[in-house]
């Protein structure tokens, strides 16, 4: 062997030999234990980082060992290849959608072939591709005919230049993140999944995700938001009636104001006849649409000069507003304010002077004036409400809904947080939504026959809008039920709902449909699911209704598709900026002829490689031009703080850089990029390839040595069980033991064979250095193909303890004896040690203190 390890030329040979032999295909006929791991598919925006490289590192690590102990390992790539920025590149460089996405997946997968993945490629997809989304198109309609997606009017966030949707990430300040337009809030028809049918199932079925983090199912159970409440309908001074929910009704008796939404019936009715309502609702318009949106604006209310008549009191009349913060399609689109508990509604009652009173104690306060300077929504007794007075508000909750029932006002019921997901998407990248619009059909699934429903790739971006609205033929077509003249959906789906079914889509992939059931059973659950936490809600949510969806009209029989979940930390780095500050002005959202000036800050990102440090300051490299040294966050290509893997590997070769993202950190944490790292993690590459090539000078050594074979069955119990918890920089450090224990060895038979069965633990983590020396230490075959080494447990017990010898309480020597050694032998041991003798110096010890198995104290 040479003295030094050539990584580059060991990772091209031996990446060449995996792929030549197909090592790491899934057989779907095994007879093996199946093992299925996957990490999140990537978005194929241009290249890889260092955050990629480490969450498909930890997958790949588990994955090799599944095989190494006797499994059938699925451990499929794919890329989640529809989107916005694919459609903004298009815009924004003159290129096409579909050329950009699929030149980024060439390149990205370059630079994952060359970190030695043990993935199976013949698997590959592309959401992108019509042999991927003609299947989604078939699932579509297939949920459609069981009635789990349907059609209505929703508000959206509308940019009135770009003439698109945005998503509620997209609108800054309530103006369009592209445009700069003021966003309105429009009614547009969309297609919706029926998501809240399995809002139980989706909250119970939490329960039985052991294997899954406590933050992440907690963060799921908010989001269903399940609440028991009083739906009830409160009396209006011009005849009619509003119904409003509450999960509070405990604090009826401070009810200080009845609001409903700009778009709610009482609304529309006042504004045909009044200028003042109608302007009013064209202001909130311009708000957004979110829960997190409405709570951080200015809250604005109308008076419309209709009162309600309090429940429980006939006498007692609260004025009825229409309200910016009050969403139509949230509950009932009105609610009923409480501001000395709700801290919205005090924020609004402050504002228009509305009175605030406590009826839930504050401590000793029940002083039913409200004097504090926010919101009390913590424990306490109910106060100031007649009947309630002295009860707790479980028990107050309760009596006003008995009260509600008996007098016949209001029900008792359960709602949800949840809302139907809505999949209409107005851009062209994505999977074309397969319906058909036919004035006397109405909307009429396209025919199997007709799938998939292929993008057109004559469109372009030289206006705003979707190209399909504008496209001369591909949205005219016959329908299919009567042959009159319609029209093609020209909205696509959301991304999300390409990612919440890839995964059986790796796992089966005939070409007639999505899936063949029995095969794709065969491996689902995923077994091991890696990914990052801001994935927490939506792409798991919507993946486990997704499969529950399937199962419910008989195509799977699975409930949930990831039976382990873990979500890795994120790969960090310095940022690099310069800040300029631009003044604008708008008319005020109060009062429009008030002209309000705003400034805000634009930042320009550099990316490290574009930095050199001078006297502890960041400059442009060869510049005096000086730039601020930002936070230390996540890697992203916004902030233009990534670390491209290519010249990192070039330079270390892949496994140095899979042992750094390895051993840094605990995975669950962020892990910060730094160059002194990936080096470290070189050198030890060298080291333990020194150990390999030492095989070769010491191949005839004979006798054992117990302590380091007790060391060697010890580390691999402890990396088994290391890796099997994805507790891999436990696993490193374990190693480094063990590779510390064996340069301190002398030449044995027991050392020969610890380092030969180091190979074998190596190998998940730097796969080509073990290839590398598997191969010349002679052995058959591949070491991916190896078995895990077997544990002795006789050899996981210690029959020796090392003691430490102290003098006066300092320690001055150890020494290993026997475990479960007497008293007065390890008395005998410590006076007779050197370094004691001469600190002693012929005197008699005034006492010996003996733990056994642990200390002897000399006090001197």
């Amino acid at each position: 062997m040479a003295s030094r390890f050539n990584a580059l030329k060991s990772d091209a040979a031996w990446q060449q030999v995996w792929d030549e032999r197909r090592t790491f295909a899934a057989r779907d006929d095994s007879d093996k234990p199946r093992t299925y791991v996957l990490e999140m598919f990537p978005y194929p925006s241009g290249r890889i980082h260092m955050g990629h490289v480490r969450n498909y590192t930890m997958g790949d690590v588990l994955a090799r060992y599944r095989r190494m102990t006797g499994h059938e390992v699925l451990h499929p790539m794919g890329w989640d290849a529809f989107g916005m920025p694919a459609e903004n590149a298009a815009m924004e460089k003159g290129v096409h959608p579909g050329g950009w996405t699929r030149d980024n997946i060439a390149t990205m997968k370059a630079q994952l072939k060359r970190l030695g993945f043990a993935l199976d490629w013949t698997r590959e997809l592309a959401t992108c591709e019509p042999d991927y989304y003609g299947h989604e198109q078939a699932l579509f309609l297939e949920l459609f005919r069981h009635g789990l997606v349907y059609r209505k009017e929703s508000s959206v966030n509308w940019d009135p230049v770009d003439m698109t949707v945005l998503a509620n990430e997209q609108v800054i300040d309530g103006r369009g993140w592209r445009s700069g337009a003021l966003v309105e809030r429009r009614k547009l028809s969309q297609w919706f999944l029926k998501i809240t049918d399995f809002a139980d199932e989706l909250l119970s079925g939490l329960d039985a995700l052991e294997h899954w983090p406590d933050k992440v199912k907690l963060m799921q159970e908010n989001w269903i938001g399940k609440s028991q409440g009083l739906q009830f309908g409160w009396s209006l001074s011009d005849g009619g009636n509003v119904e409003v929910f509450t999960t509070r009704p405990d604090t009826i008796f401070g009810a200080s104001f009845v609001a409903v939404a700009a778009d709610h019936p009482i609304a529309a009715k006042l504004a045909e006849s009044d200028p003042a309502v109608a302007d009013f609702i064209a202001l909130c318009k311009q708000g957004g649409t979110t829960a997190a949106e409405l709570e951080t604006q200015e809250k604005l209310g109308f008076d419309t000069g209709i009162t309600a008549t309090h429940p429980f009191d006939p006498a007692w009349q609260i004025p009825v507003y229409i309200a910016n913060f009050v969403l139509m399609e949230y509950g009932t689109g009105a609610v009923f304010g409480v501001p000395a508990h709700d801290q919205r509604d005090f924020e609004f009652a402050s504002k228009y002077r509305l009175p605030i009173r406590r009826v839930v104690s504050e401590g000793d306060d029940t002083d039913p004036d409200f004097t504090a300077g926010e919101a009390y929504s913590g424990p306490g007794t109910i106060c100031n409400s007649h009947f309630l007075d002295g009860m707790d508000i479980e028990d107050a909750k309760r009596a006003v809904i008995q009260r509600a029932e008996d007098g016949g006002w209001g029900k008792g019921s359960t709602v949800f947080r949840l809302r139907d997901w809505g999949v209409s998407r107005q851009r062209y990248w994505g999977t074309p939504i397969p319906i058909i619009h036919c004035d006397a059909c109405g909307a009429v699934p396209v025919p199997a026959d007709q799938l998939p429903v292929v993008l057109p790739e004559d469109v372009s971006f030289d206006v705003p809008g979707n190209p399909l609205d504008r496209h001369p033929t591909w949205k005219h077509v016959p329908c299919p039920t009567c042959a009159g003249n319609a029209r093609r959906e020209t909205d696509t789906l959301d991304t999300f709902v390409d990612s919440s079914w890839y995964f059986i889509r790796f796992a089966s992939q005939p070409s007639d449909k999505a899936f063949d059931r029995a095969v794709a059973e065969k491996w689902l659950p995923v077994a091991q699911y890696i990914g990052g936490v801001e994935h927490a809600i939506l792409h798991l949510l919507y993946a486990r209704f997704w499969t529950r969806a399937l199962k419910h009209i008989g195509m799977l029989d699975i409930a949930e598709p990831f039976a382990g979940l873990f979500t890795q930390g994120m790969v960090t780095h310095e940022t690099y900026y310069r800040a300029k500050v631009i003044r604008t002005e708008r008319p005020s959202t109060a009062d429009p002829e008030t002209i309000v000036t705003e400034s805000s800050s634009i930042q320009t990102w550099f990316s490290p490689t574009e930095i050199e440090r001078r006297d502890g300051k960041a400059f442009l490299i060869g510049t005096d031009d000086e730039v601020k040294v930002g936070r230390i966050e996540k890697m992203s290509k916004s902030k233009k703080n990534t670390v491209d893997p290519t010249h990192i590997v070039d330079q270390y070769g892949a496994d140095a850089v899979r042992w750094f993202v390895l051993s840094d950190s605990p995975p669950e944490r962020d892990l910060e990029w730094s160059e002194s790292g990936i080096e470290g993690s070189w050198r030890f590459v060298q080291r333990v390839w020194r150990l390999f090539d030492g095989l070769t000078e010491t191949a005839g050594a004979e006798g054992g040595d117990k302590a380091l074979d007790r060391k060697l069955h010890q580390t691999i119990a402890g990396i088994a069980a290391d890796i099997e918890g994805l507790a891999f920089n436990k696993a490193v450090a374990k190693l480094y033991e063990l590779v510390n224990a064996l340069e301190r060895a002398a030449p044995s038979a027991s050392r020969n064979a610890a380092i030969r069965t180091l190979m074998l633990l190596v190998a998940p983590m730097a796969p080509h250095l073990a290839e590398e020396a598997w191969a010349i230490a002679g052995n058959a075959g591949l070491i991916a193909d190896a078995a895990w080494p077997e544990v002795d447990p006789a050899l996981l017990v210690d029959d020796e303890v090392t003691i430490a010898i102290q003098v006066n309480g300092k320690l001055r020597d150890t020494q290993t004896v026997a475990k479960g050694t007497a008293r007065e032998a390890l008395e005998t041991i410590a006076l007779a040690n050197a370094n004691v003798q001469r600190i002693l110096d012929g005197a008699a010890p005034r006492k010996v203190i003996v733990v056994p198995d642990r200390l002897v104290n000399i006090v001197a």
